[in-house]
């Protein structure tokens, strides 16, 4: 097209502004060529003349036709330039919120400064297999196109993300990383991909800081490889850094922050494990307040380090570690203030002594304070010779200390970033990766330095590449469609890149100067003027000479030179190095030593020590200058970027005010400049950037073809004869083998054809239609005319007699109301007289009485101040005689103290008082030996005392023996008697602590009764309540909507719950795959290769998963039930549904337990603190006595043990052969069997009572031999003699001696106290000894009756009764301490009652202060709530009872099982097979009943014919579901003969087989099918045949005959149930992967109204390289073969039987997944947004709903799932301009939330020129409407939601004994019953 007809009058052109950089204007009048003016007419308006030259400004760019603004591919505008992709940016950001836009392979994010829901785990599955452009713009798509290359072309990939700070760049890589997480998650429990997010916050809080442009601004780059393995999961992932901004640590600018990890620490240094770092506020810290703002709005410093510590976790570094790391961070601060103070001279410095932050620096890194103070002032120069120490002055010293504090966080960085990498290590073989590449964008500033000089020669690096590839896919492009094509010219930056890095180049020569002893910046800078003046790149500034402008790529950049050198160098000083490699921490010097320090080897060689010292070499890392190790590290990043796939993500930053949604042109268009867009734009512009498949085209543009143009098939030569006859210039297009290639402007030259076919078409359809509406308009009008005259002339008649009617109304009223008026005012008049009257009476009453009340009170006053008065008087007078008294006496007593104090200085009264005291003291010595031995004798007489009793209590019991009774016995017969007196006192202390105990039982139980009966009353009342409600309810048509809302809450709480259940057994079926899929690797790993295994081995695997805990005869409660889980192993117990049952119901009974114990935990608590506070007594001589006690008690119970035995046996003996010997009366033998018996009772009690005995013997002893010690007397020779000459001592005296012991020791056993209070210890020994020796006399009476009986029965019976009142004293014992747990138990019971009271007390009063409807709906919550409760509980009750039912019949079967196998032994043996040929040939047909018989040995080929083998085909001319009726009729033969095990192995291998095919067959939509039918018919048949009422209902009289007799089989029913759900979903996941990829070709995309969607131009769609070119691209599917495949789903479950409600089920979640994944889409695809789509998509959708009333599926739900797609299309349809249409469409589209309204309305593309875009304004007032709706937060629906299934009971009329087994089905070897 020439210049004349592309500027012609109305086209519209882009021209410069400076402040808008490109603004819009239009020509008003045509341009001829050469003319040197352009008349335009701008947007407001206002009139221009452009002026136009080859000198001066060329002509102005041309915009876009208004279809193609708002592109997702700025590569498929028409015109290719700078203004036009600002303007589509601005567009898409402003109007849409579209904040991601392609460019050719580029994808352009513009950072919205605000938090978007589109990153959400629906949005990733919605990308997950996607090609790239068929989604709208995401960096999901790109992350999706490099996982899907690296899988195809099994190549590396890699995403490069850059951009100036703030403008997304570590955003966009986390969710990139977010996405390979999700879709490529590990398989193992190694959790990487987590590991991999965790990385983030870490490399956040050391890494990032607040800058000018960005709150969270990297500071420095990385580029992270995630490894995936050959079946592309991720299995590691590892990560390199790139120039670390240390500068930042010492020194930030205005309004900047360091990095986040110091604010951290010091927002959270108060809490207790942070108290060692010693920090205090960030404003307190040189290095954390330069910045002079320490916030960020809406970050909290303190939650983001618990973010960072919780990552630190998760990455394994341990507490320790982490606690080591925070402490360098703090020492990095403390070091920053330290204070440097200059000396005198100024060339030195020092440290104060007493610097706080200096010891806290050196406390936290483990190092010297005093070495450290000494190197930080001063410096070591070492020479060949010598070596000196320098002082450094107060700069040098600061800059030292500063590069100190750099050099620490650098190499923690570095430290931090290895054990990241470790943590992400995998031992795994990495098969290939992807690399995210998060690095710094081209950067200029005011004042440039060091770091933004190497940013930006990164950057020339990263745009070399960008450009190379760029232009090698678009020569790709041209090649595959085979066009003539010639080289396309693009910028190379490889001289900019020689300048820097080339010999000599300018990090050549900084290096160079770096190593110059003395160099400078000003001799560096005078350097590169000299060597590249020459060059184009290099610029010198004008004014300045010391700083050089390098020309870049995408600007000029000047660099100031001061501080280059120091930065390249980051010069640290050895010898503080050195301090910090000797720290006492390992981690700190660990941080500081370098890898290539390894230790020499040890050599046997002489070591020869140089005269001189040789300077040691310095590090090879320090030799490398920060110029160079970033040379090389980017070198390494470009080989590996070169050997990867890249993918390009451009970040931009819209303005500076970090303003959300705000667009400044200006910093766009300096950002596209230098991220390289508009160089892809350029690239593109050369060659042919629009292009058109040649359908597309065809079907866009055949307006402008003839109708006998296009009856030709071949739409290729269609096509080609088209353009050749409207562009004249054939290079302006080129035809390839799919598309057709267009030159830039060509696409809007036809554009602008097809909109004048269309003008000219619709001016003539708008003049015919135009004249007819206006005919219709006059007719319509005069019509109208007529009926108004008519209708107002009969108004105005009627109005004039209205008139007089409410004149004469008028008058009476007036007249009416006149007098009422002035008699209102008559009565007001004399009630105001009156009142007045009555007030002025009562007035001057009240102040005659006022005056009187006055009189009286002064009267009053005048008597109490008159007595005042003289009271006062008395007082005074009183305490004036008293003061006179105090003073005389005052006077006497000291004349007194002198004299007494002149004769206390006396001598004589001195002797006196001496010589009473000396006397004293004589008196008290004499006493203290007098009572010594006084003591000595007591002692002596005590040891003869002792030997006398012994001598006397072998007498007596010599005595005893030989005379039959004696004097003693009186005596023994008295202390009987006292005994029994006790013991009858203690039974009737029991007695009245019983009596009270039932007392307050009964107490406890009428409150119980009274608060029942309270309890029945609510109910009752409630009851009432609810009663009048429904009657209410029922009387009012009104409520009706409340019961149907309150219904459908009902129902939505019980699908909820039945959905929460079934997502359990989802999560428990993945729980079994996994165990399943890491059985069959265990096993495949065991075998050998070419190992098969047998069928016997098979099914000895099978066998080892059986159902065995689910037996109704051998699982008992639930402990067993976790006990046979502990034992049978986790491996076993996997597979074992009945203990997950048995678990199930056992976490309800803790979770009741715990309720009802938790009240008394604070009680027991407190009650076990006061036993352990009593109880802590224990002193030194314990251990003596512990000592004494085991040696004691060993030689004791040898002794008594021989003699007990000894004497037992004569007893037995004696008394074997007096009962032999005597006549056979059985007085004796009843003698012997009591004594006996208490024998037994009182040897259980007798081990205890030895215990304590000698515990008391022991303290006796152990006493006794300290006394010995302090007081050696040679007693044992004077014993004996003192014992045969004294007389027997009876045992009071006794007593009285050891009382008198006691007191004797009391000075030096201060431990018997608390043991022998009051002489306790003594009378418990004696006591047992008297009580031996009257139970002795007791048992010689008894054996006086028969003399035959040894004297060894009197020694026994000794024991006899004292055991027995012990016996009954720990009865007495136990039953009181039951008591108080029992008095305990209740008093919680009535606090329990209590807190119940007060619960109801409050729901009453809550209740009571609601509204009528709002009571209603709580009661009706309440007692569902209670009905549940009480259902649960009814229900634990019943399987009590069940498990009681089932013991007890397992026993009568064991009984009847004994009873019959003595029946068998009785009769003759017969063989098996014979028995059972005999019976079936007796039995008759007729009188089978519904039974199959088999044997044992057949069980597993029938398992296997049944279920194994069988294929849906075999069985589909039988009757459905015939595998289900045959197991059923063999379980019913089991439960027929009794036979638990036969039906436990029926059920239990039928469940395991099932899922064992199920699992073989897990992507086979007919068997899944066949066997959810047999499973859930098995489970009718179960609960049909059970015997229960509830499933009777529908049974003939022959099938309730049938019912199962022996076996409840109801936890089988749940097993079952279980299972169908699982094959449920099963089911639903195979047809959802079935017809997902078919929905949105057949609903979006497909032609189902030919002729009806208009193509537009699809940008960068289909365009992905991800897509297979060879198979000719996707498959596309039409709206019919979508409804066959639901057709051929629906056809398979009918033929299988399955119930018709479960096959609704299954088409509803099928049409959900159709309405989701169509919704999903449409809400990200900007193409199919428009009103013939939506039409489309309306007619597809009632083609679906039409096949759902021909299947008679309308009951089933199905079609209400399609609402939220209909009301899209319907969206997409209606008008879009009026606030009345805002309304229409908010009362319209109610299944679709706000969200996804404005999201459609933001998509919505005209597809012409006629249409018009939705307005800005329209959308606002969407959003801003108020709406009552409870919409989710995430825009898209989920689209692996599950509505809960619910399996109804559906009984068969089946008779058993007629069903038919066919013979193909080989169960020949089963036998009817």
């Amino acid at each position: 097209m020439s210049v004349n007809e592309l500027y012609a009058k109305y086209t519209r052109v882009w021209i410069p502004d400076p402040d808008h950089v490109w603004r819009a204007a239009e020509i008003v009048r045509d341009y001829k060529e050469g003319e040197p003016v352009l008349h335009l007419t701008l947007e407001d308006e206002t009139p221009l003349e452009y002026s136009v030259g080859p000198k001066s400004n060329s002509l102005p760019f041309l915009r876009n036709p208004d279809i193609l603004v708002g592109e997702n591919d700025l590569t498929a505008l028409s015109y290719l330039h700078e203004p036009a992709v600002l303007h589509n940016l601005k567009v898409r950001f402003l109007e849409p919120n579209h904040i991601y836009t392609y460019c050719g392979i580029v994808l352009v994010a513009i950072n919205p400064y605000e938090q978007l829901h589109i990153y959400g785990e629906e949005v990733i599955r919605a990308y997950s297999g996607q090609n790239m452009g068929d989604m709208d713009p995401h960096i999901f798509a790109v992350a999706e196109e490099a996982y899907k290359q690296m899988a195809r072309d099994e190549r590396n990939q890699s995403i490069i993300v850059s951009g100036e700070s703030g403008a997304g760049k570590t955003v966009s890589a986390k969710y990139a990383m977010r996405f390979f997480a999700t879709v490529g998650g590990s398989t193992s429990d190694t959790n990487v991909e987590e590991k991999v997010l965790a990385s983030s916050p870490i490399m956040e809080a050391i890494g990032n800081a607040k800058t000018t442009r960005n709150d969270n601004s990297s500071r420095f780059g990385k580029y992270i490889q995630i490894g995936f393995n050959r079946q592309y999961r991720i299995i590691g992932a590892n990560m390199r850094t790139y120039l670390l901004e240390k500068s930042r640590v010492v020194f930030q600018a205005e309004d900047e922050r360091n990095y986040h990890i110091f604010y951290q620490l010091c927002a959270s240094a108060s809490l207790p494990e942070y108290k060692d770092l010693c920090l205090t506020s960030a404003e307190d810290f040189t290095f954390t307040s330069m910045g002079e703002n320490i916030f960020i709005e809406g970050v909290n410093d303190a939650a983001d380090l618990e973010k960072t510590r919780e990552a630190f976790t998760l990455l394994g570094i341990k507490e320790g570690n982490q606690s080591s790391i925070f402490k360098v961070i703090a020492s990095i601060l403390h070091l920053g203030n330290i204070e440097i103070c200059s000396q005198r001279d100024g060339e030195s410095c020092h440290i104060l002594k007493d610097d706080l932050h200096l010891k806290h620096f050196c406390t936290l890194l483990g190092v010297e304070l005093k070495q450290m103070e000494h190197w930080l002032c001063h410096r070591k120069l070492i020479t060949a010779t010598e070596t000196y120490v320098k002082n450094m002055s107060t700069k040098q010293a600061e800059n030292a200390r500063d590069a100190l504090a750099k050099h620490i966080y650098a190499r923690m960085f570095d430290w931090i970033v290895e054990h990241i990498n470790k943590a992400l290590h995998t031992s795994s073989k990495q098969h290939s990766f992807i690399g995210v590449l998060d690095i710094y964008g081209f950067e200029t500033f005011e004042v440039n330095s060091f770091e933004q000089f190497c940013i930006n020669y990164a950057n020339e690096k990263l745009q070399q590449q960008f450009n190379s590839h760029v232009f090698k896919l678009e020569q790709e492009e041209y090649m595959k469609e085979q066009i003539p094509w010639t080289l396309i010219d693009f910028y190379d930056n490889q001289p900019c890149i020689d300048l820097i890095e080339a010999r000599l180049g300018v990090l050549d020569l900084l290096d160079e100067e770096c190593r110059v002893p003395k160099g400078t910046d000003e001799n560096w800078a005078q350097k590169l003027y000299k060597q590249h003046s020459v060059s184009a790149h290099f610029q010198k500034p004008r004014m300045s000479n010391v700083s050089f402008i390098i020309v870049h790529f995408a600007d000029k950049v000047e660099y100031q030179s001061e501080g280059f050198l120091e930065k390249n160098r980051d010069t640290v000083y050895g010898e503080q190095i050195n301090i910090l490699k000797a720290s006492e921490f390992q981690l700190v010097a660990d941080l500081f030593h370098d890898k290539d320090d390894v230790p020499p080897p040890k050599s046997s060689r002489v070591n020869v020590r140089p005269a001189k010292t040789t300077p040691k070499a310095p590090n090879k890392e320090h030799k490398k200058t920060v110029g160079h190790q970033f040379r090389s590290s980017l070198h390494l990043l470009m080989e590996t970027l070169n050997a990867t796939t890249p993918h390009y993500v451009r970040c931009i930053k819209p303005n500076d005010l970090k303003e959300p949604f705000m667009f400044d042109s200006r910093r766009a268009v300096q950002q596209l400049r230098a991220c390289g867009v508009l160089e892809t734009i350029r690239i593109s512009a050369a060659g042919y950037p629009s292009r058109w498949t040649y359908p597309d085209f065809f079907n866009r543009y055949r307006v402008l073809l003839k109708k006998s143009e296009m009856t030709s098939p071949d739409k290729k030569l269609v096509c080609r004869n088209l353009l050749e006859t409207l562009i004249k210039d054939h290079d302006m297009f080129q035809f390839g083998k799919t598309k057709i290639f267009f030159r830039a402007g060509q696409v809007a030259y036809l554009e602008k054809l097809r909109a004048d076919r269309f003008r000219t078409a619709c001016i003539k359809i708008q003049k015919t239609v135009r004249g007819w509406l206006q005919r219709l308009r006059y007719r319509k009008v005069r019509k109208m005319a007529v009926t108004l005259q008519r209708y107002g002339r009969g108004y105005l008649a009627r109005r004039h007699a209205e008139f007089l009617r409410q004149t004469r109304a008028a008058l009476l009223c007036q007249k009416q109301y006149r007098m009422v008026r002035d008699r209102r005012v008559y009565l007001r008049v004399r009630r105001a007289v009156v009142t007045i009257q009555a007030f002025t009476r009562g007035m001057f009453t009240r102040r005659i009485y006022q005056e009187f009340m006055l009189h009286h009170k002064a009267m009053l006053i005048q008597k109490v101040v008159r007595g005042w008065i003289q009271r006062r008087r008395f007082r005074r007078a009183r305490d004036a005689a008293i003061t006179i008294q105090c003073l005389f006496r005052r006077v006497q007593a000291r004349r007194r103290l002198k004299q007494l104090k002149v004769e206390a200085r006396s001598a004589e009264r001195l002797k006196s008082l001496n010589s009473g005291m000396e006397n004293k003291i004589v008196q008290l010595q004499r006493k203290m030996d007098d009572k010594s031995k006084e003591l000595r004798t007591q002692n002596d007489q005590l040891l003869q005392v002792n030997n006398k009793l012994q001598k006397q209590l072998e007498q007596v019991k010599s005595q005893q023996g030989e005379a039959g009774g004696g004097a003693q016995l009186s005596s023994l017969q008295e202390e009987l008697d006292r005994l029994r007196q006790e013991l009858q006192e203690a039974t009737a202390q029991r007695k009245r602590t019983e009596e009270e105990h039932r007392n307050e039982k009964t107490g406890l139980q009428l409150r119980v009764e009274e608060l029942e009966k309270e309890n029945a009353l609510l109910k009752s009342e409630k009851e009432e309540m609810n009663h009048r409600i429904l009657q209410q309810t029922k009387s009012s048509g009104e409520d009706s909507g409340t019961v149907s809302l309150m219904e459908t809450s009902l129902q939505a709480e019980l699908d909820a719950e039945r959905q929460r259940y079934q997502n359990l057994l989802k999560q428990m079926t993945t729980v079994e795959q996994r165990y399943d899929n890491l059985k069959e690797e265990l096993s495949m790993s065991k075998f050998q290769p070419g190992h098969r295994r047998n069928p016997s081995n098979q099914s000895s695997l099978e066998s080892d998963s059986n159902y065995t805990s689910i037996s109704t005869s051998e699982v008992g409660d639930t402990e067993d039930s976790i006990q046979l889980v502990e034992e049978m192993g986790l491996e076993k117990a996997a597979m074992d549904i009945g203990v997950f049952m048995k678990l199930q119901k056992r976490v309800r009974e803790l979770e009741q337990e715990r309720r009802r114990l938790q009240v008394n935990l604070d009680k027991m608590e407190e009650l076990a603190r006061s036993r352990a506070s009593e109880s802590r007594s224990s002193t030194s001589e314990q251990e003596t006595a512990d000592l004494a006690y085991n040696n004691l008690k060993r030689q004791e119970l040898e002794s008594e043990n021989k003699k007990l035995k000894k004497d037992l046996n004569e007893l037995r003996k004696s008394i074997s052969e007096r009962a032999s010997e005597n006549d056979p009366s059985n007085e004796l033998q009843d003698s012997y069997n009591l004594l006996l018996s208490q024998l037994r009772s009182a040897n259980e009690e007798l081990e205890g009572r030895k215990e304590e005995v000698l515990i008391l013997r022991t303290q006796i002893v152990s006493a006794a031999h300290i006394q010995e010690s302090k007081q050696p007397i040679q007693q044992s020779s004077e014993a004996p003699e003192v014992s045969e000459d004294k007389e027997p001592v009876d045992s009071e005296e006794a007593l009285k001696a050891y009382h008198g012991l006691c007191e004797s020791k009391n000075s030096t056993l201060q431990d018997w106290c608390p043991l022998d209070e009051d002489g306790e210890l003594g009378l418990a020994y004696l006591g047992l000894k008297q009580v031996a020796r009257s139970l002795l006399a007791a048992a010689s009476s008894f054996s006086s009756s028969s003399s035959t009986i040894p004297a060894v029965t009197s020694l026994y019976c000794g024991w006899l009764l004292p055991m027995t009142l012990l016996l009954l004293e720990a009865q007495l014992q136990t039953q009181s301490r039951q008591h108080g747990d029992e008095l305990e138990a209740l008093h919680t019971q009535i606090e329990l009652l209590r807190d119940d009271i007060e619960k109801k007390q409050e729901i009453l009063s809550f209740t009571a202060s609601l509204s009528p409807e709002a009571r209603v709906e709580y009661s009706v919550q309440q007692e569902i709530t209670r009905l549940t409760n009480d259902n649960l509980d009814l229900k634990e009750l019943v399987e009590k009872l069940e498990k009681n039912e089932r013991k007890l019949k397992k026993q009568l079967r064991i009984y009847m099982k004994k009873v019959q196998e003595l029946e068998a032994e009785a009769q003759t043996s017969r063989s098996r097979p014979a028995m059972s040929r005999q019976v079936t040939v007796q039995r008759k047909e007729k009188d089978f009943e519904g039974m199959l018989e088999y044997y044992k040995e057949d069980e597993a080929l029938l398992f296997r014919t049944l279920i194994t083998d069988i294929r849906p085909n075999t069985v589909s001319a039988t009757v459905p579901c015939l595998p289900a009726y045959i197991l059923f009729m063999c379980i019913r033969h089991a439960d027929y003969v009794n036979d638990d095990q036969k039906v436990e192995s029926l059920l239990t291998s039928t469940i395991n087989a099932i899922k064992k095919v199920l699992k073989k067959n897990n992507e086979d939509f007919e068997m899944t099918s066949f066997w959810l039918a047999n499973t859930s018919r098995l489970l009718h048949c179960l609960k049909q045949y059970s015997g229960d009422e509830a499933f009777m209902t529908q049974n003939t009289g022959k099938q309730n005959e049938h019912c199962l007799k022996n076996f409840d089989l109801a936890e089988y029913r749940q097993v079952l149930s279980d299972l169908s759900i699982q094959i449920y979903q099963q089911l639903i996941k195979v047809a959802e992967g079935i017809i997902q990829p078919m929905i949105v070709s057949a609903m979006l995309e497909s032609e189902s109204i030919p002729s009806l969607a208009g193509v537009k131009t699809m940008g960068y769609r289909n365009r992905s390289s991800s897509m297979d070119v060879d198979s000719g691209g996707p498959p596309t599917y039409t709206l019919q073969a979508l409804i066959r495949q639901l057709g051929q789903f629906h056809g398979t479950m009918r033929d299988h039987g399955l119930d018709p409600e479960i096959v609704g089920q299954v088409v509803r979640q099928l049409f959900h997944c159709v309405n989701a994944v169509t919704l999903n889409n449409l809400l990200l695809r900007k193409d199919v947004c428009s009103w013939s789509n939506g039409m489309q998509l309306r007619y597809n959708t009632s083609q679906m709903e039409e096949w759902l009333r021909a299947n008679n599926l309308s009951q089933s739900k199905a079609a209400e799932t399609l609402e939220p797609i209909i009301q899209a299309a319907q969206l997409l349809q209606v008008k879009k301009k009026t606030t009345q249409d805002a309304e229409a469409i908010c009362s319209l589209c109610t299944a679709l939330s706000t969200q996804q309204i404005v999201k459609i309305l933001n998509l919505y593309t005209p597809l012409n020129e006629f249409e018009e875009r939705v307005s800005v304004s329209f959308i606002r007032s969407i959003q801003t409407r108020p709406q009552q709706r409870h919409d989710p937060p995430q825009l898209l629906m989920d689209t692996k939601h599950m509505f809960p299934v619910l399996f109804p009971y559906t009984p068969s009329a089946l008779s058993l004994e007629t069903l038919h087994i066919p013979a193909s089905l080989g169960l020949d070897f089963l036998t009817r019953v």
